[in-house]
């Protein structure tokens, strides 16, 4: 076996359309629905500019997830995206009241800012040259 990259990460959403709005509005990313309709499970894909599958957003559901805490991201401390246009992300999380914080590296030519979606799911946006 041979794995080639990440395809996607899972977020059960406490709040399905807030969830989204958070990844349209702040990362400018698409909410598409899913291909086909399948009961009690409610969800949207989240794709980048290419089309390709980020995120896989679905609606907290009790029978198909009890026992989840909704919010809580056990395990996983982060997801870590790669971006471009430093200057009008910054300026799109102040615009929104979006909290956030910068990391300028003192090593290569790496930026990063730091937030949470609606879920607390942190996110790394790694900016390289940028």
């Amino acid at each position: 076996m041979q794995v080639n990259g990440l395809n996607h990460v899972n977020i059960i959403a406490a709040n399905l359309a807030k969830t989204v709005e958070f990844y349209e509005s702040v990362l400018g990313l698409e909410a598409q629905p899913f291909p086909m309709v399948i009961p009690d499970f409610d969800g949207r894909w989240i794709v980048d500019n290419q089309g390709q599958p980020i995120f896989h957003v679905q609606a907290f559901n009790p029978k198909r997830h009890a026992g989840i805490i909704s919010g809580a991201t056990g395990p996983i401390d982060h997801v870590s995206l790669t971006c471009v246009g430093f200057a009008e992300t910054r300026q799109r999380l102040e615009e929104l009241g979006i909290d956030y914080s910068v990391n300028d590296r003192q090593i290569g030519n790496l930026r990063q800012i730091f937030l949470s979606d609606p879920d607390n799911i942190n996110l790394e946006l790694n900016f390289a040259g940028d």
